[in-house]
């Protein structure tokens, strides 16, 4: 590759990078620095600029109005500098058309120069001195209005008189003139080889005897002449334009001085008249804010009858209608509650004394016939089941009406998830489901309710042996930084993608149609969400259609400590998502063998016959994020503290699976 093609690879590929390298120099790290230390000071003037419509419609209306007095003043002044210059050029030509017929007329009767030798032949036919008196007296008539300047023909062009031709001699004007710099060459050229009258723009230079005059600009107006002799010479007026000049100096500050002040006007105007709009409309932000949070008896001031009015109006309306509404919604869920409350409260009454007289019954059985013992045997389940839902409604109750209290103190997880296995031992010896524990040999140290934290383990071990499809059920603790978790797998059915969200619904349930064994009343998993928002920790759930599921309680270690993380991944490590992912990793580092759900010696993964994976080492930093939203598996399930973790996903209320 020749070396410029490389370099130019290499300039491109720093460029792709964001970064520019020439002859070794870093250039990256140091313009990302520049445009830091550019951007820093910016970005305090880029948020005003960003949030104040105000500010940016006032510096459109300065821009807008700048251009538009700008064009127009250029338009003004190359209107009113043309006028002048043609006005100027008509009088000039004019006047020189004169002076030269005059000059004319002179050299054909040189007796009738005027002067003390104008009877001597010898002097009228002395071209010298006839030139020298021709300027003098054409220049008199001009009153400094023009100058007059005599070239002999071809001075200064290089160009040569015809053979025998005497001609004027050197160079006058009037005025301490510099003859040759104020008559340009090019003119001077054009007025040597055509006829006729020709002009041009220019500068007149006066000589030192001046005085240190500035050059002044001019319209020069030359024409080809003859002499009293008739010799050809050169004859050029030059007619100042300073008094065209200071016109339109004036003009340009008049046009400056107007526009500056209809730019600040426009300016002022616009500030006021985006002043009336924007006003209200920080106002109704201002209390939409303040109605958003819960001050719902804000409302805007409204004055006038315009447009802005009738915003006013219809936000006061809004505003009303909806917190008559929420009204109208707090006193219906407030009468939702009590009436739950109260006719849980009511129904406890009767309950004992039907369960009084259920369990005499169901002791007595042995002496009834057999369809009457087994209806017996029904009752006391059925009353078992009532007694449930009826404890199930009055916590839930206590949660709606926020009467629910919590009493932490130190409790290790490993006693609490004992406890909780032994109880769900005999539903898992009849579903043919073993429980494992993993990570039980260090402790779990907590500060919760263990009377709530049992709860929710219950519910989680027992719906997963109710889901598990007689496979096994993991139940997995583990502890870093400052939070505890205890998740638990099963490989059953698993939740479809979007049944995530909804398994902590009150009384939801995943397949409506399947039967349950241990008659559960559908509040369970709503409640153990309501017990983890409680501690401020998380609720979650993941789970896969035919690859079973996953829920992970994660706790705080000391209450009030706001969480960051979990210490167990939300998603299992033998997924199918992850196991695929481990496959191709794998494949890439054994050079491309291998494929999903393969070992790298071949044998293949079963998650049905091999349903435990092995323990991971013990983490010592939280593996997931701090956004448990991010956690991996769709549809996980954030239950966050309402006063901390205000970032946590939107919970919904619980439910059975």
């Amino acid at each position: 590759m020749p070396p410029g093609k490389a370099r130019g690879g290499s300039w491109r590929r720093a460029l792709r990078g964001g970064r520019v390298l020439q002859d070794g120099a870093p250039g990256g790290p140091l313009l990302r620095l520049f445009v830091r230390l550019v951007r820093r000071p910016l970005l305090p003037a880029v948020r005003i600029w960003r949030r104040n419509i105000q500010l940016r419609v006032v510096a459109a209306t300065l821009l807008m109005s700048l251009a538009v007095v700008l064009a127009l003043g250029f338009v003004v002044i190359a209107q009113v500098s043309k006028g002048l210059l043609d006005a100027k050029e008509e009088a000039a030509q004019s006047q020189a058309a004169g002076g030269f017929a005059v000059a004319q007329e002179k050299a054909n009767t040189p007796f009738a120069v005027d002067g003390p030798d104008a009877t001597d032949n010898k002097v009228g036919r002395d071209a010298s001195t006839w030139m020298n008196s021709l300027v003098k007296q054409l220049a008199s008539g001009g009153q400094t209005a023009f100058e007059v300047v005599a070239l002999g023909a071809g001075t200064g062009t290089g160009e040569q008189t015809a053979p025998g031709a005497q001609g004027v001699k050197g160079a006058r004007a009037s005025g301490n003139v510099d003859p040759t710099a104020s008559v340009p060459l090019t003119l001077r050229r054009s007025v040597n080889h055509g006829t006729g009258t020709f002009k041009t723009f220019w500068q007149i230079r006066y000589t030192a005897g001046a005085g240190e005059k500035p050059p002044e600009p001019a319209l020069v107006i030359g024409k080809r002449l003859t002499d009293i002799n008739g010799d050809p010479y050169d004859l050029y007026y030059l007619f100042p334009l300073t008094q065209e000049e200071e016109s339109l100096n004036l003009v340009k500050v008049t046009i400056a001085t107007a526009g500056v002040f209809v730019v600040v006007l426009l300016g002022a105007i616009a500030w006021l008249v985006v002043r009336q709009v924007v006003t209200p409309v920080r106002m109704a932000a201002g209390i939409a804010e303040r109605l958003s949070a819960g001050r719902l008896q804000e409302r805007m001031k409204v004055t006038g009858e315009d447009d802005i009015a009738r915003l006013g109006e219809a936000f006061n309306k809004m505003a009303q209608n909806l917190q008559l509404k929420i009204q109208q919604l707090e006193d219906l869920s407030r009468l939702q509650r009590r009436f739950v409350s109260d006719v849980s409260h009511e129904l406890r009454t009767p309950l004992t004394t039907v369960r009084m007289a259920a369990d005499v019954i169901h002791d007595a059985r042995a002496d009834f016939d057999p369809v009457t013992a087994r209806s017996a045997e029904l009752l006391a389940g059925q009353l078992d089941r009532f007694e449930s839902l009826l404890s199930d409604l009055l916590e839930i109750s206590r949660f709606d009406a926020g009467a629910a209290d919590l009493q932490a103190e130190p409790i290790d997880l490993r006693d609490v998830v004992r406890r909780v296995i032994d109880g769900a031992e005999p539903l898992a010896e009849h579903k043919g489901t073993r429980i494992r524990v993993l990570g039980d040999t260090q402790p779990v140290i907590a500060e919760a309710d263990a009377r709530r934290v049992e709860r929710v383990l219950r519910n989680l071990v027992v719906n997963a042996v109710e889901h598990g499809e007689g496979r096994d059920v993991v139940v997995r603790l583990a502890s870093a930084g400052g939070a505890v978790a205890v998740a638990v797998r099963d490989y059953g059915v698993g939740l479809k993608p979007g049944e995530a969200t909804r398994v902590f619904n009150r009384f939801w349930r995943a397949d409506p149609a399947r039967a349950r064994t241990t008659g559960g009343t559908g509040l369970g998993l709503s409640i153990a969400v309501e017990d983890a928002r409680l501690h401020g920790g998380w609720l979650q759930a993941w789970g896969e259609a035919g690859g079973g599921s996953q829920f992970r309680l994660t706790l705080p270690r000391t209450a009030d400590e706001p969480l960051r993380g979990s210490p167990i991944p939300l998603e299992p490590e033998d997924s199918r998502g992850n196991r695929a992912r481990a496959a191709a990793e794998a494949a890439g580092r054994a050079g491309g063998t291998g494929g999903p759900g393969s070992h790298p010696d071949g044998r293949t993964e079963r998650p049905d016959r091999d349903p435990i994976p092995p323990r991971p080492a013990v983490t010592t930093a939280l593996p997931v994020p701090a956004d448990p939203t991010a956690l991996p598996g769709n549809g996980s399930r954030v239950v966050a503290r309402p006063a901390d973790q205000s970032a946590a996903q939107e919970d919904g209320s619980g439910g059975g699976r």
